[in-house]
């Protein structure tokens, strides 16, 4: 996992909501596998939602695909009580640290949401505290920020023209052509950081959709896990020792017999082409097909699914110039625990753990019960406060580094974002 004492896969090691939503100044470590807890309203799925929107960022969509369209608009993203400057303006701030081969890489972005919806200020820092790349809106009437890039030797810099409605160092690889020893620093900071936020596959089951039949021809299994059935025709037929293990995973969690997992044809009304997945008990009887089961059983039977599998089977977007070995996928998962009994619980974060020590998967989730956390090796729990959601996960203060990037990003627009942060 690790080579010469860094991650041999790309991995975020810290997100950071300076000034999103309904958090401020919050630094969260990011273990292999990490949960969430806290009372409704502490801000557990905001963490996800801003994780999401990194990697979302970070796979090309524009801030308006990210931002523009939940309820709200992009100014539901600014903390409440913070105040527009001079000009009217006010945004959010938000961040995260990448490790890997570069060492650990900081990506901190400030969006400024009213009047119109931008990128303010952007700032990539290297593991020895340069700035690699930074970015600021210095000319409102352009629909563009200047950027400035490290090239080589003692204060020797790159400027050109952003998009100002894209995260820069998505861009960067267009722009820089690696001729110099700084230019391929640059290069290597953002190759690592791009492809562990791009890795991130946000997962909620929800089991009103998965009961449907599917495509077959749909093998991707989405985040909804609508399509259910279709994946798993698939991973019974293409990976059979990935499908004994699902298997393995369901019969610990389900309170019925189980022996086998199939599918089958689906003809309604005249359609082709459907398949509806099915659990034979092994009794000789008829299988029960999976709109049967309930709503706990579908979304065990799901997340089992997710945690098994790996890119090839779910609908992520991996950076396909790096090997799959050199990349560890995210999940994203609200609600872990949602309609589980107290065996299906326990036996979803043992599998969890155990595919998260290997090394190719991690896993940030937010749980309602976190009761039988202690008792799983190697997760690390995190208690949200709701009515202190200020501060770091482990208590400790804004560092130099924190200091800077802040100071960095919050000048190039004078303020706009998470003034009173």
């Amino acid at each position: 996992m690790t080579e010469n004492g860094a991650p041999r896969r790309p991995v975020v090691t810290e997100l950071r909501l300076s000034a999103f939503r309904g958090h401020r100044g919050l630094r969260l470590p990011l273990a292999p596998m990490t949960l969430l807890a806290g009372a409704g309203g502490s801000g557990k799925s905001t963490v996800l939602e801003a994780y999401g929107a990194l990697t979302r960022l970070a796979g090309g969509e524009s801030l308006e695909e990210v931002f523009g369209g939940g309820p709200g608009g992009p100014t539901a993203y600014v903390p409440r009580g913070t105040p527009r400057d001079r000009q009217g303006r006010r945004g959010f701030r938000l961040g995260c640290t990448v490790d890997g081969p570069a060492g650990p890489v900081r990506l901190d972005l400030a969006v400024q949401a009213e009047p119109e919806l931008r990128i303010a200020g952007e700032r990539l820092t290297g593991a020895d505290g340069r700035t690699l790349l930074s970015t600021a809106l210095r000319d409102p009437a352009r629909r563009a920020v200047r950027a400035e890039w490290y090239a080589a030797g003692a204060g020797r810099t790159s400027r050109a023209p952003l998009p100002d409605d894209r995260l820069g160092t998505a861009l960067l690889p267009l722009r820089v052509a690696g001729a110099t020893e700084g230019e391929r620093r640059v290069l290597a900071a953002v190759e690592q950081v791009v492809p562990a936020l791009r890795a991130g596959f946000a997962c909620d089951p929800r089991p009103e959709t998965m009961r449907a039949p599917a495509s077959a021809a749909d093998g991707l299994l989405r985040g909804g896990c609508d399509n259910l059935a279709a994946v798993l025709a698939r991973t019974r037929t293409e990976c059979r020792t990935r499908h004994a293990a699902l298997l393995e995973a369901v019969r610990a969690g389900l309170a019925l017999p189980v022996a086998e997992l199939s599918t089958e044809p689906w003809v309604e009304r005249g359609g082709t082409g459907m398949v509806r997945a099915l659990v034979d008990h092994g009794d000789g009887l008829e299988p029960t097909p999976v709109d049967r089961l309930g709503d706990g059983q579908l979304r065990y039977l799901a997340l089992a699914l997710v945690l098994l599998t790996g890119p090839g089977v779910l609908e992520v977007d991996p950076v396909r110039e790096v090997p799959d070995a050199h990349q560890a996928l995210t999940l994203l998962v609200d609600g872990l625990d949602r309609c589980l009994d107290a065996r299906q619980r326990r036996e979803l974060l043992g599998l969890a753990a155990r595919m998260c020590e290997r090394g190719h998967i991690r896993l940030l989730g937010t749980l309602y019960d976190a009761s039988a956390v202690p008792g799983v090796p190697g997760t690390r729990l995190v208690r949200l406060d709701a009515g202190a959601r200020r501060g770091a996960a482990d208590g400790a203060a804004d560092g130099a580094a924190d200091r800077a990037a802040k100071e960095t990003v919050d000048g190039a627009v004078d303020g706009v974002v998470g003034a009173r942060t």
